[in-house]
């Protein structure tokens, strides 16, 4: 356990060099920000540990200490910081691209809560695993997304020591069957769960999650003698109501070993995590739908060759407990209330009897509410879900009426004949003026959706269309309408196919058109072919939407407009012209925080015909902005693009 120090053996321009990065960064952190806030003396000091963890902090353990030794712990400069800090200055490595295997070392203290090497997975290997098991079991939060080098053994072994998880993402991973049963055994606290890109997982592997006593049965050498004893409902009870978890993303894992496994798993894991709200499985409309129609006889197969129980008693086990537990906490606030005592009744004639004889005794107590008995109440928890396909939004209804945020995939060549937005509107009924969040994938045209949108866009606030079609008729102010709380909206479109000629549109009234007041972040992305240097312009009517999303969101902080199939300098100059002055009084200054383009922090133009001018404008505008794309777009030279990179405090970028 090595108490180390920084070297002090540096050079003239070593410490030359230190000196004007410092004072360059100096200058630029301490002024104040467009809304007159500082930053603050701690983002200060973590930029300092930042800057120099390569030279000061890192280069004595790195040179005496790494490939030398091993140590259990290491009291360095980190130990006594707080967690919070140390897990803002790894993140603040990793995005600059700075966290190396030496700092990480050293930042991998007793005190940290949330580790995430999603932006650095090549640091996450087996070695790293065992300092992250034995220096980090307070762990509440890990993310090795992308370890495709880590093994299964390894991450086995280190789940084994991080009893405290609660959240935990092993996406893209070689993640299997053992890992899953390590989580289930050594994390009962886990409350969120990424395995999705799993190759390695079957859907039936996902099962010790909810049924950990049955699946262990179906491992052990006398699983025949196991399997043929019916489960009592003790046995269902403890398996599948112990585990906390609320959040399981399990998409494009392996293939099941069989048609139709994926479908049984997920019906399965459906009904034995009671906690469960956001989900994303194989197989999940085809489940829902299952469990609706009460097909349970379609799993009986794969239940006995997992060794599980019959999916129709873990059925009538959870309509049973939840009832049981709905029906005890209604009688305990009426015993809490001093209304009525439920204690001791033998039949429900018996507990009618007592009711009424309790109220005629105090006739004020018939004026509140009344406890109904055990209903059978049906319905899932779910509130988040992803993966599901059309046709299966009238089961999910039924099942799930308190979702607030759906991933849909609608099919444009579906059997029925029907059309699939009249179908799409039909199925979001259920859950109009509460759903928050939608995606549709639908590779057909964008006017399709359009009824589905006026059904539950007024209470969306995050709307994501990818891969739809659209024309020069394309009725894209009609869904802008239709959802006017929006704070994210993305379309993912294939342009129209046919050139148009530019129309004059000066003279047409930019206020009749929506404007969406509250959003945050904007992006139209265009396929384009890689061999196609300029887009076809073929929706110049295009223009005026795009003039008007800027105008009417003040709040924007995120734009993405990629391969426009119109011209976009001369909307970006109009948007930036009425940065001063308000349009209908113009001798009165607008007001500051409405001027658009303004909190611009991200901003993505590539392959349109935007201007370096009209670039430096925007950065102009927005003190906020942090990256500029600029790519392919073909009226920016190399020349301005140096210029302007070797100028700007933000990131450009430019091929």
């Amino acid at each position: 356990m090595p108490l180390f120090r920084a070297s002090d053996e540096y050079d003239a321009e070593t410490r030359a060099r230190r000196r004007t990065r410092r004072r360059k960064r100096k200058t630029e952190w301490m002024r104040s920000d467009e809304d007159g806030c500082v930053v603050s003396l701690t983002q200060l000091c973590l930029l300092n540990l930042a800057d120099n963890m390569k030279d000061v902090w890192v280069k004595d353990y790195a040179d005496n200490y790494l490939d030398h030794y091993s140590f259990r712990h290491i009291m360095g400069p980190f130990t006594f910081l707080p967690s919070d800090l140390v897990e803002e200055l790894t993140w603040l490595l990793c995005t600059r691209r700075q966290l190396s295997r030496a700092a990480l070392h050293l930042l991998l203290v007793p005190q940290l809560r949330a580790l995430s090497l999603e932006g650095c997975p090549g640091l996450a290997t087996s070695a790293l695993c065992t300092h992250i098991a034995a220096r980090c079991q307070a762990l509440c939060s890990l993310d090795l997304s992308g370890a495709q080098q880590l093994p299964s053994k390894a991450q086995s072994e280190t789940l084994r020591c991080l009893p405290a998880l609660r959240s935990l993402s092993l996406a893209g991973t070689p993640c299997d069957r053992c890992v899953i049963g390590t989580i289930a055994h050594h994390c009962p606290l886990l409350r969120n769960l990424d395995v999705s890109d799993c190759r390695s997982l079957s859907p039936a592997d996902l099962l010790p999650l909810g049924l950990g006593a049955f699946c262990s049965l179906s491992d052990s050498p006398s699983f025949h003698v196991a399997a043929s004893i019916s489960p009592t409902r003790s046995d269902l009870v403890s398996s599948a109501s112990m585990s906390p978890l609320c959040s399981l993303l399990a998409l494009d894992i392996g293939l099941g070993g069989q048609e139709g496994d994926s479908v049984a798993a997920t019906a399965y894991l459906l009904l034995s995590l009671p906690c469960l709200e956001r989900v994303a499985l194989e197989g999940l409309s085809q489940a829902c739908h299952l469990i609706q129609h009460r097909e349970f006889h379609q799993t009986d197969e794969f239940a006995v060759r997992e060794g599980l129980p019959q999916l129709e008693d873990l059925w009538r086990e959870k309509r049973h407990s939840k009832d049981t537990d709905s029906w005890r906490k209604k009688r305990e606030e009426v015993d809490e209330e001093g209304s009525v005592l439920w204690e001791g009744y033998s039949s429900e004639e018996d507990e009618e009897v007592s009711r009424e004889e309790s109220c005629c005794q105090n006739p004020a107590k018939w004026s509140r509410e009344r406890v109904s008995p055990p209903s059978g109440n049906k319905h899932l928890h779910l509130r988040d879900v992803k993966g599901l396909t059309c046709d299966s939004l009238g089961s999910l209804g039924c099942l799930c009426p308190d979702i607030c945020s759906l991933s849909v995939y609608v099919d444009p060549e579906d059997a029925s004949g029907r059309r699939q937005g009249s179908l799409l509107a039909e199925g979001l009924q259920t859950w109009s003026g509460q759903l928050q969040r939608l995606s549709v994938r639908y590779p057909g045209p964008l006017g399709d959706l359009l009824p589905a949108l006026q059904v539950a866009g007024s209470s969306l606030v995050s709307l994501t269309l990818e891969a739809v079609k659209t024309n020069r008729n394309t009725p894209l102010l009609e869904v802008i309408r239709a959802c006017p709380k929006l704070r994210d909206l993305l379309i993912s479109a294939e342009p129209p196919t046919t050139a148009q000629e530019e129309e004059d549109d000066e003279g047409r009234e930019e206020q009749e058109l929506p404007g969406l007041p509250d959003l945050c972040s904007l992006s139209l992305n265009f396929s384009y072919e890689h061999n196609q240097m300029r887009p076809v312009m073929s929706w110049m009517t295009l223009r005026r939407v795009i003039r008007r999303l800027l105008t009417g969101s003040p709040s924007l902080e995120k734009l993405s407009l990629v391969s426009l199939p119109c011209p976009l300098n001369s909307v970006l100059r109009d948007a930036l012209s009425l940065g001063g002055v308000d349009q209908h009084h113009c001798a009165a200054p607008t007001n500051s925080a409405a001027v658009p383009l303004r909190r611009v922090k991200n901003l993505n133009l590539p392959r349109t015909d935007v201007e370096m001018t009209t670039v430096k404008s925007l950065m102009q505008r927005s003190k906020k902005l942090k990256y500029v794309d600029v790519s392919y777009c073909w009226r920016i030279s190399q020349l301005e693009w140096w210029d302007c990179e070797r100028l700007s405090k933000a990131e450009v970028v430019w091929v």
